[in-house]
């Protein structure tokens, strides 16, 4: 059977990436993987190496492909030394960069680009619901959103269209900070974390793939929007739901100095990546009629853990990687 054309994502080794490239070999597409490490699980696709910073063999994957989707970044997922910062931006802004470069090589570059950013973009406002057109936040966060957009913008060319997903807290079973999440609830520390009221804005992993394939195939589909479920919650009301799907009655809660403390010396992270939050709807996935297949946390998390098969399940082989894959989302 004739595929529906080549789709190259950039970072895809991780776990939206893989997760990505299985949907869309599902849906008969040929995928290409760029990486800078070879996934340790096997799938319908191709890998591809790249440093993800200078030019090499693997531009010639992206003649006459139908989609480029840029994922590329190192995990967010730890401890906010001076060097994990650098790297967090440089490894979004060389590979973007670098993506340009390649594509101004061809005479006929993909048609269309979706590159992912973050919906921390916005910051962490304690309040207010946060749309594509909120004002942008403050801090290191928002900073490495607005180069990374900022790279995309010098890179993409004018004839392809542009596709930026601000995305959110990604929940899926076997990848991503929900594994986390569950392992503390299971043992009965999934309590509120500080006062609980910092928002948690998600999106299912399948609704995350099927907005890829809509940015990749509507025509329409332009600029930026907000990859985020309809109906984001606050902290204390997440970590209540997930106990209820994994059945787990009791869950002690971390105020916010153990946070502080237990965060960077047991579980090697960023404290704020669960102190803060905020609220985001997008209204233009809204306006545009996209339908959630998971609207709620409810029915999110009873599809995730009520599962009984595990033979589809993808693992993150790069939660903690030093090196470009893709992007760990402020969540």
């Amino acid at each position: 059977m004739e595929t529906q054309g080549r789709i190259v994502i950039a970072g895809g080794t991780g776990f939206l990436g893989l997760n990505l490239a299985r949907y869309l070999t599902k849906q008969n597409y040929e995928v290409v993987i760029l990486g800078r490490n070879q996934p340790q699980i096997r799938g319908d696709w191709r890998y591809v190496s790249w440093d993800a910073r200078s030019l090499g063999s693997w531009v010639s994957e992206l003649k006459q492909a139908a989609a480029l989707v840029n994922l590329a970044g190192r995990t967010v997922d730890c401890i906010k030394t001076p060097d994990h910062c650098d790297e967090i931006l440089r490894s979004r802004v060389e590979a973007t960069d670098v993506l340009g470069q390649a594509v101004r090589q061809l005479a006929v570059p993909p048609p269309v680009w979706v590159q992912m950013s973050t919906a921390h973009r916005y910051g962490d406002p304690p309040e207010c619901i946060c749309d594509e057109d909120s004002a942008f936040g403050y801090g290191l966060a928002p900073f490495v959103a607005q180069e990374w957009e900022a790279a995309f913008q010098r890179a993409v060319l004018p004839e392809m269209r542009q596709v930026i997903l601000r995305t959110s807290f990604v929940i899926g079973r076997d990848g991503g900070a929900l594994q986390r999440l569950s392992k503390l609830v299971r043992w009965g520390l999934g309590g509120t974390v500080g006062h609980g009221q910092q928002g948690m804005s998600w999106i299912h992993e399948q609704d995350m793939n099927r907005l890829f394939h809509r940015a990749i195939t509507d025509e329409t589909m332009q600029g930026a929007y907000l990859a985020t479920a309809p109906e984001p919650v606050s902290n204390a009301e997440f970590m209540r739901v997930l106990r209820k799907a994994l059945k787990m009655p009791i869950g002690l809660p971390a105020l916010s100095w153990m946070v502080r403390l237990g965060a960077p010396l047991l579980m090697r992270t960023d404290p704020e990546l669960a102190l803060y939050g905020r609220y985001c709807i997008s209204r233009r996935l809204k306006e545009e009629n996209f339908e959630f297949q998971f609207p709620n946390l409810d029915s999110a998390l009873q599809n995730i853990y009520d599962k009984t098969s595990s033979c589809d399940a993808i693992q993150s082989t790069a939660t903690h990687s030093n090196h470009p894959t893709d992007a760990g989302s402020y969540p």
